[in-house]
């Protein structure tokens, strides 16, 4: 008798061979035969016309603290994911002196654009050592597994306090300290160790993240925690990610990958780090992707972390990028709600001040965005959103075919919708207008699809819904040049994400692999327009994007989500270490 058996589905393995029509059927929450699967089954879903695929795996996530209260970790939860790795860019919640929980925090929220209210609502703190935070974590209830690293920035300050913090230069003795905890996490069960030396990654303070200058000394002293235990993937936004528009130096990334090398080889480690594509030096990422080859061939292992679409912002009433902030008729009625927002919005009289010559001198949000060569950039997303689209498609392009004031038609779009449109604003990966150095990307095993950030960016940003664009746009959609098989868009996302991180136990649909899986009616698979929801802990903002066409989604053999909804049952866990694969 199965537990479960999928029926006449159009299996996509995750190995990237070719889809074939089979049968799944599961026992124990373990896929136990694929083929032709006779016998009787407790429950049976006939998949007849639908997409069988293994679970996502997210690796690049920030739930750190959502997963004490959010079992599905959504959005990510909502686009097919069953396994994710948070702890990412060096910020986190563990180790947490009792004295640094606010600064914590506040460093969380300035990275990450968190809510510092809601973290400050729904942490427990039933945890000092990274350890003990493990175990919290083993104690939630969650529908989905998670993994997480060790952060450099809460190891930084927990061993050195106000010095950390400020990243003054760490002694032997404090990287001795450092090495230990690190160590520590990672035989409790950390997935790896995590840092940021980008300058674009600030806490709320607007100082650097704590590691963000650390010497090398101090990375290889800690990265020797990976190579005595044999563990773990060495994580990082380096310097040079932002490009030089966020504060690094427009060579750092180069610079930075040649200490990347050697750590790798001397630890024996993956070494992952993010890479992103700038109009300023709009080939660079051919440079990286080819030192990345080069340090396989010399015994390194350094991954280029990417996100195959526009990296940039949404704007809109509700977001906190808005460039009518820098307008003192809009800054009078920004905090109304929106409702009431928009019918002032609507009369001519306010509006005709708005759009006045009127400025708001301060620095922010609405000063760097009300400028005439961001029109250009700035794109009506639509819905579907439009994550590719011409320059003709932009404002500016509008704006002049139409003969009319671009600040108008920007007003106008902003008001569609009851106040609620969204426009697509990339600062990168949108060279000459297209993505098609991203589609080269996928086909560098020295590349990982990646940068989703889920939980994270709450005002500007909503991109944990990568896995759901990688089929219907990369897949299915694309006008604008090639598309991609739909058997390797699902192993990028499956055995190949998890593989870098040692979970060879899931991301195939083979017999002994753990039964995480979609059930996905490809036709009608839809992504949604981000929208704004006040959902987390005490009714905090965040952006939010759902989708249409995941039927089934199944972790250890259990429906958890149906239709986009969740059902109740929570088999997800924490993950303790890299998981072995089938025997």
């Amino acid at each position: 008798m199965h537990d479960l058996v999928i029926k006449n589905g159009k299996l996509i393995d995750g190995t990237g061979r070719p889809a074939v029509q089979a049968d799944v059927a599961i026992s124990n929450g373990i896929i136990t035969e694929v083929g032709r699967v006779s016998g009787p089954a407790r429950q049976t879903i006939d998949a007849a016309g639908r997409l069988v695929t293994p679970g996502f795996v997210d690796i690049h996530t920030h739930y750190d603290a959502q997963a004490t209260w959010d079992p599905h970790l959504l959005p990510s939860g909502w686009h097919g994911v069953t396994t994710v790795v948070a702890g990412n860019c060096g910020v986190g919640f563990a180790p947490a002196a009792p004295d640094r929980h606010e600064w914590l925090i506040a460093l969380m929220e300035g990275v990450e654009d968190i809510p510092g209210a809601a973290l400050a609502e729904g942490i427990r703190w039933n945890w000092e050592t990274f350890p003990e935070y493990l175990d919290a974590l083993e104690k939630s209830s969650l529908a989905i597994d998670l993994g997480t690293h060790v952060p450099h920035g809460a190891v930084r300050a927990y061993v050195m306090g106000e010095r950390g913090a400020r990243n003054e230069a760490a002694s032997a003795q404090d990287i001795e300290q450092m090495y230990a905890i690190v160590k520590e996490g990672l035989l409790a069960g950390a997935l790896g160790f995590s840092t940021s030396r980008t300058m674009g990654h600030r806490a709320l303070d607007g100082e650097p993240v704590p590691g963000t200058f650390a010497q090398e000394d101090e990375l290889f002293g800690i990265g020797r925690a990976l190579k005595d235990t044999g563990l773990g993937v060495f994580e990082l936004a380096g310097a040079g990610a932002a490009g030089d528009s966020g504060g690094d130096g427009p060579d750092d990334a180069l610079k930075e990958i040649d200490w990347m090398q050697r750590l790798s080889v001397e630890t024996g480690r993956p070494v992952s780090f993010a890479v992103l594509q700038f109009d300023s030096r709009p080939n660079q990422w051919r440079d990286l992707m080819r030192t990345c080859e080069q340090s396989a061939k010399q015994g390194g292992n350094v991954i280029a972390q990417f996100a195959a679409r526009p990296f940039g912002i949404l704007v809109g009433h509700q977001t906190t990028a808005n460039p009518l902030m820098s307008r003192p008729a809009y800054v009078e009625i920004a905090s109304l709600p929106l409702p009431e927002r928009v019918k002032r919005l609507r009369d001519p009289q306010v509006k005709a001040r708005i759009l006045s010559a009127e400025r708001v001198g301060e620095p922010g949000w609405g000063s760097m965005l009300d400028n005439p060569g961001i029109y250009a950039r700035l794109f009506p997303m639509g819905d579907p959103p439009d994550y590719e689209p011409t320059p003709e498609q932009s404002l500016a392009a509008i704006a002049q075919r139409e003969g009319r004031p671009v600040e108008e038609l920007l007003y106008e779009h902003m008001l569609k919708d009851e106040g609620r449109e969204l426009l697509l604003l990339p600062f990168f990966n949108y060279a000459d207008g297209d993505l098609e150095p991203f589609r080269e990307m996928l086909d560098s095993d020295q590349t990982v699809l990646s940068l989703g950030d889920g939980g994270a960016h709450c005002g500007v940003i909503c991109d944990a819904s990568l896995q759901t664009f990688m089929l219907t746009h990369w897949v299915r959609d694309r006008k604008r040049g090639p598309k991609i098989r739909l058997e390797h868009a699902v192993h990028r996302m499956t055995q190949h994400t998890a593989r870098l991180y040692g979970l060879l136990d899931r991301g195939v649909v083979a017999p002994g692999y753990k039964a995480d899986l979609n059930v996905i009616d490809f036709d009608r698979l839809t992504l949604h327009r981000p929208q704004m929801a006040f959902d987390l802990p005490g009714g905090a903002r965040r952006l939010i994007q759902r989708a249409s066409g995941y039927e089934k989604k199944i972790v250890r053999g259990e429906i958890v989500m149906e239709d986009g909804e969740p059902t109740g049952r929570t088999p997800g866990r924490l993950l303790r270490g890299p998981q072995a694969g089938p025997r």
